[in-house]
């Protein structure tokens, strides 16, 4: 993906996911509070994984190094700005999880899992205070909605470019007159 794309996927997701500056503060305010304890959540997210019977050959010999990823990702969740940098970083775990060949319907389900532990972990870190939980929350929930849309867009992006291989190889195009062909149909376009 070229930096063009990569910014506006940026700008996009924040948008969707309503990401914004104070949120992110907040994310970076609470990340002290909450950092002692995110193993809790990488621990839980890989004991229930093994339960999900197509999720175990994705596991098998490496949840140790699966699981310190996932840590410092969790971690990344409190202390990044959600920059091009950090959006490139996400892309490209889309692309190592396409490149496995991981469903698509698991990021949508893990991203769920991870965030009912964080919400768990909230409610205790922040029990007895309402309004401080309510934001909190609302902040994860933005951060983590940010990071599969940036994820999950690599699945889209992978599965467009597979399509258009097979459509070229069906045809006979070449890659050149494919893409003479699209420039010049953009042009006509209103």
């Amino acid at each position: 993906m070229d930096e063009h794309a990569l910014a506006e996927l940026c700008a996009y997701a924040k948008k969707f996911a309503q990401l914004d500056a104070p949120k992110i503060r907040l994310l970076q305010a609470i990340h002290p509070l909450l950092a002692p304890r995110l193993d809790e959540v990488t621990d839980a997210f890989y004991q229930h994984l093994p339960t999900i019977d197509k999720a175990r050959p994705f596991l098998e010999g490496r949840e140790v190094s699966l699981k310190a990823t996932h840590r410092e990702w969790l971690e990344s969740l409190f202390t990044s700005n959600f920059d091009l940098d950090y959006t490139r970083h996400l892309y490209k775990v889309g692309d190592v999880h396409v490149r496995i060949r991981l469903p698509v319907e698991f990021m949508a389900g893990g991203m769920t899992i991870i965030q009912g532990e964080l919400m768990q972990l909230t409610s205790r870190v922040f029990a007895g205070q309402p309004e401080p939980l309510l934001h909190a929350n609302a902040a994860i929930n933005a951060a983590t909605g940010f990071s599969l849309l940036v994820m999950q867009e690599s699945y889209q992006s992978s599965s467009m470019a597979a399509e258009l291989e097979r459509f070229l190889q069906i045809t006979g195009i070449s890659p050149t007159l494919f893409k003479n062909l699209a420039k010049a149909y953009n042009l006509k376009q209103p």
